[in-house]
């Protein structure tokens, strides 16, 4: 491509449109096709959509320490039935994955985990978060783990 250079006020211009044909410009809305909507209207239904929800995640390793071997799938869908579905009997949700960590002693571990989603509404997570943290701590404990990871995130959740 060829270089050009234009010294008059419609310089600024002129390089905008030159980049525009170059790289394509925003599309109007009218050739996005039917369904799509504009960020603008997509949040503005967002925010009257459904109610304020904690979405809490916990990531659950299943490798242990000391030549110990790891928590079976029979072993976890038990702590499941037993400890967490009481806590949280409205749903849940759990994904298998391969996970890795540092240990304290600096150590890289490679493991088989889960992670759990649960939802609530953000009026209940004072109580709730007593419910998660007894899961977490009664994890480790059962398992002489060093932790189950969490993460909360605050959403907008209809059903």
């Amino acid at each position: 491509m060829r270089s050009i250079r234009i010294s008059t006020p419609a310089a600024g211009l002129l390089a905008a449109a030159a980049l525009l044909l170059t790289f394509g410009g925003p599309a109007p809305q009218s050739s996005l096709g039917a369904g799509t909507v504009s960020a603008a209207s997509a949040e503005a239904d967002t925010a009257q959509t459904g109610s304020p929800y904690v979405s809490t995640h916990l990531y659950f390793g299943t490798g242990r320490h000391d030549g110990k071997p790891p928590i079976t799938d029979e072993e976890f869908d038990k702590f499941i039935a037993d400890v967490v579905t009481p806590r949280f009997p409205s749903g849940l949700t759990l994904q298998e994955g391969r996970g890795q960590w540092r240990d304290k002693d600096g150590d890289i571990n490679r493991e088989r985990s889960y992670e759990l989603t649960v939802m609530y509404p953000v009026r209940e997570a004072r109580a709730r978060n007593a419910d998660i943290e007894y899961i977490r701590r009664l994890y480790c404990t059962m398992w002489e783990l060093e932790s189950v990871g969490r993460e909360d995130v605050r959403s907008q959740v209809d059903f």
